[in-house]
Parts: C-alpha cells; structure tokens; sequence
C-alpha cells in the first residue's frame, strides 16, 4: 500500500526540512478517485494543482503510523512535510521520572524491539508464548526502565502477534494494511525532544498526558507532578501556552492545568470516553454521563471524542449526533480522532465508524465523512494517521491555513 518513492524521500529527509515543503503523496487522489460522482468529488479533484500549504485543522497523531513507527522522529518528519499544523506527543514518564513519548505507559513490548534486548528481564512480564488457547504475551513498561535504557531501543510499528511461539514472531504482527518498510530503527524521543523537533518543524503542539499504568504516587511522584512537569517542560522551551493544546482523558488533569496554568488550561482537551459507559449512546442525550454546561463553567473549552460518537446515519445521510448538538449549544470546541486509523472500509469501518457502518462501503467515506465532521459538525481539527488526507481537504475547502 503506498509503497512509493515519495515515502522513501520522507524516511530520509534531513532533520532540517520544515512543514512548508507540503507533499501529499498518491493517497488523497486515490481516495477521491473512489467517491461517488457529485459535488464534493468535482470540488476536490479541482484543487489537484493546488499549492498546498501546512493546516492547523490537521493534526498528526503519533506522526503519520499507517507508515512509519509512531511517536518516531521519522514518523513526526513525515507528518510534518504531509501539512499537519500540530503534532501529538502522548506522555508517559520512565523508571527515573523523566518524560517521553510513548502511546502507553505499558506498550514498549509492541512498539519497540526491547524484547529482542537485553532490557527484556526489566519488564514488568516478559514474552510468554501462545500455548493451546492461551495468547502470546508480554508487557514492558517505560517505567520499568531508566532514561538511558530508554534512549537504547528503537521504535517499530505497533503491533503483536498473539499466536506467537518466539519473541521474533511475537513482534512481526503488523496488520496486512500498514507496511514494515519504514519500521526499523525508528528513532524514540522524549518530550523534550519532541518539543525541539515540532518547533524546528514549525509545528505547533497537542501532548496528551497518559494515564500511568503504575499506581500513583510513583516513587513520590504524584498526578499533579506528572502534570505539572509535562507543562513545565513547554515553559523551559519558551513554547507559548496559545501553542499547545494539552490533552487528557482524565478529566481532573484538565481541571488542573485549569486551575494552576490557566493560560495553558485554555486550550487544555478533555478527551471523551464515555463510549467506556455501559448504555452509552451518542445520540440519547439521557445516557450522556458529563453535563456539557458544567464542564465549560468549569473552564473546559475543547472535548474531543472519537468521531462516530460525532455523527448519526440518518436516511443514509452522514448527520450530527445528539452529541454534537449538546456540546456545541454547551459552547464546547470540539476535536475528534482518528481519521485513516481503520484500513480499508468495504466491511462498515471497525470502530471508528460504528455509528455510521450502514453508509461505509468503501474507502471514500474518508473524504464523506471528513466533509459531515468539518462542515456540519464544525470540529475545529482532527488527527490522522496519514495527514495528507486532512491536509488536501483543508487547503481546498477552508479558506484561512494561518
């Protein structure tokens, strides 16, 4: 899938290289290519020779992973020259409390080669192998490891094999649809490097502190330390607090960069799983567990659910959920994730599109639905895992990129 010298010249693009130097690669065409004649397709296919310029309205999650090792240098490298305006960091911290990039505090056994090392007898469990109907195992925490450990590992793409016998089967797991091209030697950051690199990049910045996997205090290490440090660190960096949007599902880390970094908790995301709720549906306004009007009194400006939680089908129309609604009559900004995460969509879209399965018969609902989120549902920006998509979309329909 894409395996084009366009995603070549991306792995290797000197560190120097700056998000001006837009290049989207086949993928947008293709997409568009699928969808029903009408006028979306007429309007996207006319701005095929357009100049494309950086968008705050696309954001990098991870990087760019359906290609590259998530929360990698080479990752973010890419998503930066697809045009995303902003780049995630999600947050977790190490054995010594030192901040860094990792989706999970207990996933470096799927997205790093640490089983294959020596640091493997640090994990928290190592590799077990499948056994009749017991599933291959592992897991490998950042917090079981020091900085310096840390720094010696090398990223890959995120996956795992569950039938496994052997460590080497059990980390060649990648789905049939993303590709182990670009998948070693990924290069792992901290925060702090993430930081430099962004700026370098001139991107701006949405961290999403993760919920730690080990119970907290941590050493002493408290909540609000992990909070406060994950700020601090965009302070020593002279990055303005207008140019990051500090994400969380946990709602009481938001309501305290709201109440001890007001500047920042501005933009802080309160990130929505209410889908975790039993009875929860999107558009049952009854079954919402969050008052949205108690969460803006509360200083709370931008939620950001998954986008099926945004829409409803309706007559075989993409509409806005009862959701979208509520939260924007609240006068919540809303953000949403993760467009280009589901592979192909001829089978209703997995997860990602469950509210919308009925409608999704191909891979042109990337662009129908994306048009629904920004244009009916107002959303202020979306992540991506190939943000050239967003990218096209954004130059061609939206008017203002600064």
């Amino acid at each position: 899938m894409l395996r084009t010298t366009f995603l070549a010249a991306l792995a290797l693009t000197p560190l120097a290289a700056t998000a001006a130097e837009v290049e989207l690669g086949p993928r947008p065409f293709y997409l568009i290519d699928q969808m029903a004649d009408g006028p979306l397709k007429t309007k996207l296919q006319s701005c095929q020779d357009m100049t494309m310029q950086p968008h705050p309205f696309s954001i990098g999650h991870r990087g760019a992973p359906m290609m590259f090792p998530e929360h990698t240098v080479q990752s973010n490298r890419a998503a930066a020259r697809m045009g995303a305006a902003i780049l995630e960091c999600d947050v977790t911290f190490t054995k010594d409390k030192e901040l860094v990039c990792r989706h999970a505090q207990n996933d470096l056994h799927t997205t790093t080669n640490i089983l294959a090392t020596d640091l493997a007898k640090k994990c928290t469990a190592g590799f077990s192998p499948a056994s009749g109907d017991t599933k291959a195992s592992a897991e490998c925490r950042t917090s079981d490891i020091t900085l310096a450990d840390y720094r010696s590992l090398n990223g890959k793409m995120d996956a795992a094999n569950s039938a496994a016998t052997t460590v080497a089967e059990y980390l060649d797991g990648t789905t049939g649809w993303r590709t182990d091209l670009y998948a070693t030697h990924g290069t792992l950051m901290t925060h702090a490097e993430s930081i430099a690199l962004f700026k370098e990049l001139g991107a701006k910045f949405t961290p999403e502190l993760k919920s730690p996997s080990v119970e907290m205090p941590f050493e002493g290490f408290t909540q609000a330390d992990y909070a406060q440090k994950m700020i601090d660190e965009y302070k020593a960096a002279g990055i303005p607090a207008s140019d990051v949007w500090a994400q969380s599902f946990n709602l009481d880390d938001v309501l305290y960069w709201i109440e001890n970094e007001p500047e920042f908790g501005k933009q802080a995301v309160f990130l929505d799983a209410s889908y975790n709720i039993e009875g929860f549906n999107p558009d049952d306004a009854t079954t919402f567990p969050h008052d949205f009007a108690e969460l803006k009194a509360k200083g709370v400006n931008y939620i950001a659910p998954p986008m099926w939680m945004l829409v409803a089908a309706k007559d075989g129309e993409i509409v806005p959920s009862a959701y979208t609604i509520k939260a924007k009559e609240a006068g919540l900004k809303l953000i949403t994730w993760t467009l280009e995460r589901s592979g192909p969509l001829e089978n209703g879209g997995g997860w990602y599109f469950q509210t919308i399965k009925d409608v999704t018969n191909s891979d042109a609902m990337y662009f129908e639905l994306l048009h629904v989120l920004a244009q009916d549902v107002g959303i202020e920006g979306i992540f991506s895992d190939w943000p050239a998509t967003v990218t096209y979309y954004a130059n061609c329909m939206m008017a203002d990129a600064s």
